[in-house]
C-alpha cells in the first residue's frame, strides 16, 4: 500500500505502483483499473485505497516537478524568463497561485522541502 508524503527529516517512500491499462480497457468509462471486476468488498476497498494513496503520492510529486519548473522559468538569471502571469497562463492557473508556485520551487530548489506539504496553498 502507498505511504502518505513524508515530512521533512522522513526518507520518501514509493507509492503503489500504477498499472497502465491496455487501450481497449481505458476506452471503456465502467473500467477503471478492473476495480469494478473486484467482487469482495474487502479487496475492492483495500484496492482502492491503495490507488488513492498512489494517486495522491503522484499528485504531490508531480506538483513539485511544477513548482520547480515555475521557479526555474522565473529565475532572474535567465535570458528568457519568464513573468508570473506568463507561466500562470501556460500552467493555466491563476497570477496568484503562479506566485505561489514560484516561491515553493524556489524552496525545494534551495534544498527545503518547501512548507511542509506538496500544495504550496
Amino acid at each position: 500500500m502507498a505511504e502518505p508524503t513524508p515530512h521533512r527529516d522522513e526518507p520518501r517512500l514509493r507509492p503503489a505502483p500504477l498499472l497502465f491499462e491496455p487501450a481497449e480497457a481505458a476506452a471503456d468509462p465502467e473500467h477503471f483499473f478492473d476495480l469494478e471486476s473486484i467482487d469482495d468488498p474487502r479487496a475492492l476497498l483495500e484496492r482502492a485505497t491503495e490507488l488513492t494513496l498512489a494517486f495522491r503520492a503522484a499528485t504531490d510529486r508531480a506538483v513539485e516537478f511544477q513548482a520547480v519548473a515555475a521557479a526555474q522559468l522565473a529565475d532572474p538569471r535567465r535570458f528568457d524568463r519568464l513573468t508570473s502571469a506568463d507561466i500562470a497562463e501556460r500552467a493555466e492557473w491563476t497570477e496568484d497561485y503562479a506566485k505561489k508556485m514560484i516561491e515553493f520551487g524556489r524552496d525545494l530548489l534551495h534544498g527545503g522541502e518547501g512548507r511542509g506539504h506538496a500544495d504550496p496553498v
